[in-house]
């Protein structure tokens, strides 16, 4: 079983966003920076899903020139991941906070949830 943002995570993760098809589309690539607050140190605390016409993919880290910027808890990032806690409950009670350009995770949000990887 891969952990939660462990490295066979991000490696499965971007085995699912290669074979998830076309993104939506568009005029520049696309980057969303997720902050894992108080993440445990064996994983990051930090990572950029950056979407282009060529596809998707995740990686370690955060990028600066981010469209948006998305803090949340690891702990609560983990709920969603397994489905224990959904994205709409996490944004009315405010465990989910959105910096920059929110239209790109709301056009992004039911593709992003078919990408995902296999849950924990």
């Amino acid at each position: 079983m891969n952990e939660f943002a462990g490295d066979e995570w991000f490696a499965t993760l971007n085995e699912s966003l290669a074979a998830a098809g076309p993104v939506p589309v568009f005029e520049t690539a696309q980057r969303i920076v997720i902050h894992l607050i108080d993440a445990p140190n064996r994983v990051p605390h930090a990572f950029t899903l950056t979407l282009d016409p060529s596809g998707a993919s995740v990686a370690v880290g955060d990028h600066l020139a981010a469209d948006a910027v998305v803090h949340i808890d690891f702990a609560d990032a983990a709920r969603l991941y397994r489905g224990d806690l959904d994205s709409a409950t996490a944004l009315r009670d405010g465990r989910i906070k959105v910096r920059g350009d929110v239209s790109v995770i709301v056009t992004l949000l039911d593709w992003l949830l078919n990408a995902r990887g296999p849950a924990a």
